[in-house]
């Protein structure tokens, strides 16, 4: 199969969607890789090192987008839909419940999107999703105890505070991948972690796993108005695969913070769990302020340590990548029941239950197109 791989244009995004070690498998097994001049740079690959692992190099997006599949990282932006076409088979985190643009653009032109945020086990495990969700989270308490600092417009709170001064409250809305990964690094600084979760079980397991070292409450509006209130740092780390975040905590909550307190959601590429993130912000500029409070709303969280997420990305998309090449997309479909509910869009069809009802069209069910 000819594969593509063009450079990310997203806006501070400098990961790319596969390492050379990735190439390598995929040439070795009679696959070519075609990839766009400049691709790996942010991630620390040079055109050199492609080329040693049996890619061609190609100096234009048009070269890479005229292949059979394109493998990207981030969903594609307004300036790539012209390379849509019905015979292409797009492979990259797609986030269509909140990407209303990008869905039609698909559907128009009658591309196959598959989406790696989609692709879910029987477990209800997400695969290809899981090790951004813990880098987001790391990442995500990372990013907030900055904006604490008053000299970026925070409140001027120590995360730790030091004897005879309380630390931070860090209040936790998820119990998932992203949500447990914010509460070990929370819990490094030395914070006083709250964690929210509607599973009971979850919070069980969080408790065991973690020792006593954080609180653990039931996801209700009532202990979550509550918390919120309480929170110098707010994460909202909630997901439903495939559909829109719900949206938990209310402006009226987020009005009762004191000013100078940090919300950072990482649902926001979903549409967002907070009330009050209604923009997607960038690296480049990363926070705004609203009711007093510091709102960072970066859609690509994982893309600020491009090294580290694009070896992780590539560890668990590469195996499905080469499936797919090796089987062609209905043979893949038709024996891997967790890689078919990754397809999203199929020649102008919805075939995502969750994406289908989040723009309120026709669901149509993968497996009666391959029947």
């Amino acid at each position: 199969m000819k594969i593509g791989v063009p450079k990310e244009i997203k806006s501070n995004e400098n990961r790319v969607a596969i390492t050379p070690a990735g190439v390598m498998m995929l040439t070795q097994a009679g696959h070519q890789v075609n990839i766009e001049s400049g691709a790996g740079l942010g991630s620390g690959f040079d055109d050199e090192v492609y080329k040693g692992a049996g890619a061609d190099i190609v100096s234009s997006a048009d070269q890479v987008w005229a292949q059979e599949l394109v493998v990207k990282v981030k969903e594609p932006q307004p300036s790539e839909f012209s390379f849509f076409r019905k015979d292409l088979l797009l492979f990259t985190y797609l986030h269509l419940a909140a990407e209303k643009e990008v869905a039609e653009a698909l559907l128009e032109n009658k591309t196959t999107g598959i989406a790696y945020e989609t692709i879910q086990m029987a477990n209800g495990g997400l695969p290809l999703l899981t090790p951004m969700s813990e880098i987001a989270g790391r990442m995500s308490v990372q990013a907030g105890v900055r904006f604490l600092e008053k000299v970026h417009g925070g409140k001027g709170v120590l995360p730790s505070g030091v004897p005879g001064v309380s630390p931070a409250n860090i209040v936790i809305v998820g119990g998932g991948i992203v949500g447990t990964n914010a509460a070990k690094m929370a819990i490094g600084l030395g914070a006083n972690v709250t964690l929210l979760d509607i599973n009971i079980e979850r919070l069980r397991q969080l408790e065991d796993l973690f020792q006593g070292k954080i609180r653990t409450l039931a996801s209700n509006q009532y202990n979550i108005a509550e918390q919120v209130e309480k929170a110098d740092l707010l994460i909202g780390a909630v997901l439903i695969p495939g559909a829109r975040a719900p949206r938990l905590v209310t402006e009226e909550m987020v009005k009762t913070m004191e000013p100078g307190s940090v919300i950072v959601d990482v649902a926001v590429d979903q549409g967002g769990s907070i009330e009050t993130i209604d923009r997607v912000t960038t690296h480049e500029d990363p926070v705004y302020v609203k009711h007093g409070v510091n709102h960072y709303a970066v859609a690509n969280i994982p893309g600020a340590v491009s090294k580290t997420a694009t070896y992780a990305l590539t560890n668990v998309t590469a195996p499905y990548l080469l499936n797919l090449a090796n089987k062609g997309l209905k043979s893949y479909v038709q024996t891997d029941i967790a890689f078919a509910r990754g397809v999203n869009t199929y020649q102008g069809k919805v075939v995502h239950e969750a994406a289908a009802k989040a723009h309120d069209k026709r669901y149509t069910d993968i497996s009666s197109i391959f029947e």
